[in-house]
């Protein structure tokens, strides 16, 4: 279905857009997206599999949605497609309703949605991410094809947005072979030594100000729109990091331990000023070549990430493109030492309302849903 034109206009028309509701599944980073959503007048609709997780919700009134649907599967939301066009909903994805619904279901959903899910198969494979990123310019990771040629070590990462749940490093074939699981599409990459950082980028469409992005192959350097650094993570992993006070991993292996990527939080970073220029080439680069991608010619709209390595000569080495908003934006709830230069206390989550609140006073609704 990626890259088939969704009737967006068709169920815009039906709209009033004086009422738009901002819906969000009830995950992830949904907590800055609903809040950011009422900063910026929206009224909020809230989506979850039963009681638990509303109630949570009830904890934080600044971010309690407004209305819920509470669903048996998260599956039931195709089934409520008008359901939510008739409360003039925009959905807002984010990891979580990807991996819960399906992509082959987010992209068919009949909802208007914010962002560009044509670029969904380019981001869940791992392939045609390395084309899209090198042709923006982006170093990556050497990708190992055999896992055979294992000469060193490894992280072998799983497609789909599953939180680091099941990557592992190997050594050798030997550690390959023992950890792999052979039903789930992979990727054997070169383990790069460094320091992750995770960029939070926005890309808006709509401004002819700020740092503008030049469009690739354009002869007169057109400018096809403003990016924005909204903040920087790294990631708590749930052992990973402390591994390394135990002994080697072939000693921890003998003893029956795993280290785990599985991701339990988020710190915020900030990243040396004088690599800041080097961070917004790649964006830059990133959001021009996603222009030029095959069924997702709409591109990158809105928010993303560049999850990055920063190895000990200053080089960037870009080993994921996350193409939504990523929950290490939460660490900017109340803003970061980016965003709040421009707009004091801005997250990702109300810049994504503010994204929409402008396009509907200029018209503009349609270039930035899907």
């Amino acid at each position: 279905m990626a890259g088939d034109a969704l009737p967006v206009a068709e169920w815009l028309s039906d709209y009033d857009v004086s009422q738009i509701t901002i819906g969000v599944v009830a995950s992830h980073s949904s907590l800055q997206i609903l809040h950011g959503a009422r900063q910026e007048g929206f009224r909020t609709l809230g989506i979850c599999v039963g009681e638990t997780r509303r109630k949570m919700y009830s904890a934080f009134p600044g971010a309690e949605p407004d209305e819920w649907l509470i669903l048996d599967d998260y599956k039931q939301m195709m089934d409520y497609a008008e359901y939510l066009r008739e409360r003039n909903v925009i959905l807002i994805p984010h990891g979580s309703l990807v991996e819960y619904l399906g992509p082959k279901n987010f992209q068919i959903l009949s909802v208007p949605t914010f962002g560009n899910r044509n670029i969904l198969e380019w981001e869940g494979s791992r392939e045609r991410q390395r084309i899209w990123l090198e042709s923006g310019g982006c170093t990556m990771p050497r990708v190992i094809e055999d896992p055979k040629d294992i000469d060193g070590p490894v992280i072998v990462k799983y497609a789909g947005a599953k939180g680091g749940r099941g990557y592992f490093v190997a050594r050798d074939f030997r550690d390959f072979r023992r950890n792999v699981d052979l039903e789930e599409d992979f990727t054997i990459q070169e383990y790069v030594l460094g320091t992750r950082y995770y960029f939070q980028f926005f890309f808006d469409p709509l401004p002819d100000d700020g740092y503008q992005v030049d469009g690739m192959g354009s002869k007169d350097g057109q400018k096809i729109g403003r990016l924005e650094l909204m903040s920087i993570d790294r990631r708590d992993e749930a052992n990973v990091d402390e591994f390394y006070k135990l002994g080697s991993l072939r000693d921890l292996r003998d003893m029956g331990l795993e280290p785990s990527f599985v991701v339990t939080g988020n710190t915020p970073a900030v990243l040396r000023e004088s690599l800041l220029p080097e961070a917004f080439r790649m964006g830059e680069g990133a959001v021009a070549a996603s222009m030029e991608l095959e069924g997702a010619e709409q591109g990158m709209i809105g928010p993303f990430c560049l999850e990055t390595i920063v190895t000990d000569k200053l080089e960037f080495r870009v080993f994921e493109v996350s193409a939504r908003i990523v929950a290490g934006s939460n660490v900017a709830v109340g803003g970061s030492p980016y965003s709040d230069i421009n707009e004091p206390g801005i997250s990702t989550g109300q810049r994504v309302a503010r994204c929409i609140r402008k396009a509907i006073e200029k018209g503009r609704l349609l270039e930035i849903l899907s």
